[in-house]
């Protein structure tokens, strides 16, 4: 997730990441204030895997490395084997424990990682990934028709795919791989000679200079790189012919219950079975079958939809749909895709329109935006293939989709975030059950699995226990008779699967990021990164969010829940398609000089951290858990960073009553604190034996994406956007960052390699 600095100059804020949804729907705060005991959930049991293959994710989809390793249920004896002592007597396996020194806080425009690791840069914005395109000039005077061939900007969600020698999938494989990673956005100041051009003012403001419009479509998307170990060092393959960028021009298949209708149809594909492209692609997935899922979370923002011209056309239920996913405006007051003239013939810009401005929607793009908003399927080992938007997954802000648990003969669960304030926590089950001769069958496998199957919204009860709600046309209060949108059909509940989630009853989240899950046990951890509120006047104002609410300093004064929290959860029985869970807190973000009423997870120095946001298992060393940051609250004190945490699992802790630093805004408009007591269920504090700072970023970046090769002796970490709060200056000598270059080098995001000076495996 990007959200935007104080200073962020010609960044600009997205709707998603100020929340579009006006229900009065439970806040997840509101439950835990009054929940009741939840030691009676724990008598549903936790199930484990058995001989499951168990996938684990960071999120944002995601995340994962892409390995699937046979697991033995949690409470088995080891099998027989060689000198194995399976006697009652013999000695369990020693429990993992955290292997390196606590990284400390910094300021400093460097990649910190402890000592005996090394990190290193590995693949940055620009750099070619044909053999045909020349090194990056890094100052805005690179041909923009090369970027297509370039890397991406805001690295950020990835996968490892281990590649044997035969070019085939081999998730075990150590030295040799495809990394697929993610490109969310970009800072244009960066990408152009001196920043983007630009006429005009407000709703005539235009884009003047098309080849920098075009930069920026290239630099959105996915890469697929090749990557190996050579000489003790990792390095990419420039010349590699499974290397590839997916972008905004891309072309894409519309693929489940939701294409070819109505709704998806335009003059670009009048069936409503295509579209072109995919931005703001944050967290990711991956599936058992071995292709990626790159996911669309703040993608509103980019198109144009001046409502005083195109409100009057529409129907209620489609001003009801565009108010509730905040598309609206002159599609990003920076980026402004839709204004560079001339068109091109196959109206590259005049598509990012979604006004009405022809007699039919084949005549135009005013269904646009319901093709973005969706789970998309890129096999990366055909680099010719053509992705697939996965419908069935709904349309919503997706921070990823983190595959649970792949047991033979069950259903196959993705669980996904939807990344703004306010908002669900959701997962889809497949209708069909999973075979594992489907391994390596590419997007045939995706039809069997993907298109077809259950949408889910959680609510998380009073109690401790939750529900998953079936999000179907006549389910759960979603009918042609609800209240804020009248449905009208199986596919209209995917395409505005926020609305099914209101009229369902889903819990309001503070902005639901990546999602893990455990291997061990398959109990599924979220993110939450922060949620604050201010009123219409600027005023910080407090509404019990979370559970905490409370008043925080630093780099500007926040109200709510600033540093925000990680929720665990786990289903019934450890079946995917079970509709009951048991959940609790895991951990609060905080500084460690916090109150106890705020620091409730007992921070210190060495692992005190604010706004979670990244979150993945590692495969090669199961229950160790990568967790990284999207902070701009604790930035006085430390740039954005990563940390290991070996968690337990749920219902580890116990009950605890807070005190809460409320404020509320009186009628007039004065600002007024109190105290409220909340009780909440607090996860065990992690202590330095269970969480530990392993990585700090450059100045004003963000830590984003994990993956790790087949072996755990290399860690793949992204750094997206260092230095981006200069991006309103124009001297390059001024910037606040020069990572990775150097001197006055301009800022880029990059991928960087971590492994251990012995060799060893990564964190223990």
């Amino acid at each position: 997730m990007t959200i935007a600095h104080p200073h962020a100059g010609d960044r600009c804020v997205d709707p998603d990441d100020v929340g579009t949804n006006p229900t009065d729907n439970p806040r997840f705060d509101e439950i835990a204030a009054s929940r009741l005991n939840r030691r009676r959930l724990l008598g549903w049991g936790v199930g484990t895997a058995g001989s499951a293959l168990l996938a684990a994710c960071g999120g944002g989809g995601g995340g994962g490395s892409g390995a699937f390793l046979p697991a033995a249920p949690a409470t088995a004896a080891p099998a027989p084997s060689g000198n194995v002592d399976t006697s009652p007597a013999a000695t369990p396996p020693a429990a993992p424990r955290l292997g390196f020194d606590a990284v400390a806080k910094s300021l400093a425009d460097v990649v910190a990682v402890p000592a005996g690791y090394t990190a290193s840069v590995l693949y940055r914005l620009g750099d070619p990934i044909a053999a045909e395109v020349p090194a990056y000039r890094n100052d805005g005077s690179d041909e923009a028709a090369t970027y297509d061939r370039r890397a991406g900007d805001h690295h950020d969600g990835m996968t490892f795919f281990g590649i044997d020698a035969s070019d085939r999938w081999d998730p075990a494989h150590a030295t040799r791989g495809l990394l697929v990673m993610n490109h969310e956005s970009m800072t244009q100041l960066f990408l152009h000679p001196a920043g983007r051009t630009v006429s005009g003012t407000g709703n005539a403001a235009m884009r003047t200079v098309a080849d920098e419009v075009q930069r920026e479509f290239y630099l959105h998307g996915v890469s697929v790189i090749e990557v190996e170990r050579r000489d003790g060092s990792w390095r990419y393959r420039q010349d590699s012919r499974f290397n590839r960028r997916i972008h905004a021009v891309t072309e894409m298949v519309l693929s489940g219950p939701a294409a070819g209708t109505g709704d998806m149809r335009t003059r670009y594909s009048p069936d409503g079975t295509r579209t072109r492209g995919t931005v703001n692609n944050c967290a990711n997935g991956a599936t058992p079958w071995g292709t990626y899922l790159t996911c669309e979370e703040n993608w509103a923002g980019y198109f144009r939809r001046i409502g005083a011209i195109d409100d009057p056309q529409r129907s209620p239920r489609e001003l009801a749909s565009f108010q509730r996913y905040g598309v609206r405006g002159v599609g990003g007051s920076s980026r402004l895709w839709a204004t560079p003239r001339p068109d091109t013939a196959d109206h590259l810009y005049g598509r990012w329109n979604a006004e009405i401005a022809g007699a039919t929607a084949t005549d135009d793009y005013r269904n646009v935006a319901n093709t973005y908003g969706w789970v998309v399927e890129i096999d990366p080992f055909d680099p010719s293939g053509t992705p697939k938007k996965r419908t069935a997954l709904g349309r919503f802000g997706h921070e990823g989709a983190c595959l649970g648990p792949v047991v033979p003969g069950k259903p196959l669960v993705w669980y996904m975030g939807d990344d703004a304030q306010n908002e669900y926590v959701y997962k889809f089950v497949s209708a069909r059950a999973w075979d594992p001769a489907d391994v390596g069958a590419g997007m045939v496998a995706g039809d069997k699995y993907m298109d077809e199957g259950r949408l889910y919204a959680a609510r998380f009860n009073e109690d401790g226990s939750g529900d998953w709600l079936e999000l179907g046309l006549g389910i759960n209060g979603i009918t042609a008779a609800s209240k804020a949108y009248a449905f009208a059909d199986a596919a209209d509940v995917l395409i505005n699967a926020r609305l099914a989630a209101d009229a369902a009853g889903a819990t309001k989240m503070d902005r639901p990021e990546w999602t893990a899950v455990h291997p061990k046990n398959g109990e599924i951890y979220l993110t939450l990164t922060n949620s604050t509120a201010r009123s219409a006047g600027g005023a910080n104002i407090t509404n019990a969010a979370n559970p905490r609410a409370y008043t925080e300093g630093g780099p500007s004064l926040s109200s709510g829940n600033p540093n925000g929290h990680i929720v665990r959860f786990a289903d019934a029985g450890g079946e995917p398609d079970a509709v009951r869970f048991a959940w609790d807190v895991y951990l609060f973000g905080a500084r460690s000089n916090a109150g106890p009423n705020v620091n409730l997870s007992e921070l210190d120095a060495d692992n005190d951290f604010s706004s979670p946001d990244g979150l993945w298992f590692s495969q090669a060393s199961p229950g160790l858990l990568w967790l990284q940051t999207d902070d701009s609250k604790y930035t006085d004190v430390t740039n954005c960073m990563m940390l290991a945490a070996l968690p337990g699992r749920v219902g580890d802790g116990g009950a605890k009553r807070i005190a809460n630093a409320s404020y509320v805004l009186t009628d007039n408009d004065e600002v007024v604190g109190h105290v409220a007591e909340q009780k909440t269920f607090v996860g065990k504090p992690p202590g330095a034996d269970g969480l530990r700072r392993f990585l700090v970023g450059p100045v004003e970046c963000e830590i984003t994406g994990v993956a790790e090769s087949g072996d755990g002796r290399a860690l793949f970490v992204n750094i997206q956007h260092p230095g981006e709060d200069t991006s309103s200056l124009r001297d390059p000598a001024a910037f606040t960052s020069h990572w990775p270059d150097g001197g006055n080098a301009r800022p880029r995001s990059a991928t960087v390699v971590i492994t251990r000076d012995d060799g060893g495996v990564i964190g223990l």
